[in-house]
């Protein structure tokens, strides 16, 4: 029986889950001893670790002296049943707790929110944590550098640490029961939908299947509380088709649209949509009738230039002012001040001074620096529909702009098609800088010779294998931005998580 007289062992400290778990452990007042085979100076998370009573051996695997130590361990989920670790635990009595176990025993015991979406979850989720901070509510956070932390254990172990609330980016990769598990397993009270539009299509089949895996998080607010853009018709015939039957709060954004699209409705039928973001807008299906609704709350006399709104609430009228731009975050702010008065339960006051001071999140149209009086800008940007808003959203702003692709799309040739597509409709110059893009370009080139002053090749590894949606490397990143600089155009796009990622390419140059 583990109690707080005991000491666990965690392997693999360096590791997320590690990391997670040893600070879950020792805030709950257990003895904890990491243990991981990195270096102290190649542990990614250290940083993270400071501050907690946790017994750290760096560069060494598990042995006799510290099986003595220690009554439980915590071996990585990833290690084979029949490692020597669990054949060594049993000789020397020391039981075994499984991440599942450590999920069972110590539940989050707080209120918890969930933010999930294709598109605009960490600007959603950033603001949302802003507005809590500044109103001295704390969140609890993973602070795992440089991971987005929205999917597998990392939200369900988050939730389970220190804080006022939880505030959970719930992300999944297309995979059916990923959404339920974590939504079940942080005793979610309350959640804010941003949109569905396509993404992950090569585990599926399927947009419909894709949009069901996202539907898992309104089957788990069944009888509480959902937030949802109500523009997107994806999200209320998942309502409709589930019969939801908790608290909906609805929004919308009210603005002119002259861009049309299609997308296919829950329903099976293709719906006919005005676009204000894409995947998102003024809709009406013949086949099941949805339509786009009235709503709780409205975004209306949008300022694109000046950055303000007026939003009408179900009992006033406001103006919002943002430093943020784009249509795309007059939808994300909206969300966000609707879950911060409806769950959070802080007054419109309280919640647009916040807003009204929010720059943003590192990688989402992130100004890096300038060369050669040209701009250069980032944005992590990897699939169809938030390539489009974002590139949308840059050519309101500029008139003329070089866009560098990174992009290896996760649903394949499909999305890799759709992107360039995008960038070449937005774009004064068009750089495949991804193996997956320049493939698409010289397709492009075979069939119009024309494009060649707006399409430009670089050299690049056409066998490169891409890591997630990083469809390129380092050095051809500086191939792909060195080539921009000799064009006749002063702003510089780079889209993608390799953008993010490699932004150090960028400060060299």
């Amino acid at each position: 029986m583990i109690n707080k007289n005991s000491t666990i062992g965690v392997v693999g400290i360096c590791g997320a889950n590690g990391n997670l778990i040893a600070r879950i452990l020792d805030e709950r007042g257990y003895n904890v001893i990491g243990i991981d085979s990195s270096s102290k100076e190649d542990c990614r998370f250290i940083k993270s670790l400071d501050g907690y009573d946790i017994e750290l051996i760096f560069g060494d695997n598990p042995d006799d002296e510290f099986f003595e130590k220690i009554d439980f361990l915590v071996p990585p989920l990833s290690l084979a049943k029949d490692h020597e670790i669990f054949s060594k635990a049993k000789e020397c009595n020391v039981e075994i707790l499984t991440l599942e176990d450590i999920v069972d025993l110590f539940k989050s015991e707080k209120p918890v929110f969930g933010i999930t979406g294709t598109n605009g979850k960490t600007t959603s989720i950033e603001l949302m944590k802003k507005i809590a901070y500044d109103n001295n509510i704390i969140p609890a956070e993973h602070n795992l550098e440089g991971m987005q932390g929205n999917a597998e254990f990392i939200p369900i172990l988050q939730s389970r640490l220190d804080g006022d609330v939880g505030i959970l980016e719930i992300g999944t990769f297309g995979v059916p029961g990923t959404v339920s598990r974590i939504t079940e397993n942080v005793g979610l009270e309350s959640g804010l939908i941003t949109n569905i539009t396509e993404d992950h299509l090569n585990e599926l089949s399927g947009f419909i299947e894709y949009a069901k895996v996202k539907g898992e998080f309104i089957q788990t607010l069944m009888g509480k509380q959902i937030i949802v853009n109500a523009n997107d018709p994806t999200i209320m015939g998942l309502l409709k088709q589930y019969n939801y039957d908790g608290d909906l709060i609805t929004f919308r954004v009210e603005t002119s649209s002259t861009c049309t699209s299609e997308k296919q409705c829950v329903c099976g039928e293709n719906i006919k949509i005005q676009e204000i973001i894409s995947g998102s807008g003024i809709y009406f299906c013949r086949n099941c009738g949805i339509t786009t609704p009235q709503t709780d709350y409205i975004a209306t006399n949008i300022d694109l230039e000046n950055r303000k709104f007026d939003l009408f609430t179900p009992t006033d009228k406001l103006e919002v002012k943002m430093k943020l731009d784009g249509i795309h975050n007059v939808y994300n702010v909206l969300g966000v001040i609707i879950a911060s008065h409806e769950f959070l339960k802080l007054p419109y006051d309280k919640i647009l001074d916040s807003v009204a001071n929010f720059t943003g999140v590192n990688g989402r149209m992130e100004h890096i620096t300038t060369i050669n009086n040209k701009d250069i800008i980032v944005d992590f940007a990897h699939n169809p529909a938030g390539v489009k808003t974002v590139l949308n959203a840059f050519k309101n702003l500029y008139d003329d702009i070089t866009t560098i692709i990174t992009i290896s799309s996760e649903s394949g040739e499909k999305g890799d098609l759709e992107i360039f597509e995008s960038v070449l409709d937005y774009s004064k110059y068009v750089i495949p800088n991804s193996a997956a893009s320049q493939k698409i370009a010289k397709q492009y080139l075979d069939k119009n010779p024309s494009l060649k002053d707006k399409i430009i090749l670089i050299d690049i590894d056409e066998k490169f294998i891409k890591e997630g949606t990083i469809g390129t490397t380092k050095e051809e990143i500086k191939k792909g931005i060195t080539t921009a600089l000799t064009l006749d155009c002063d702003k510089i796009i780079i889209i993608g998580e390799a953008a993010t990622k490699f932004k150090d390419v960028i400060l060299n140059l």
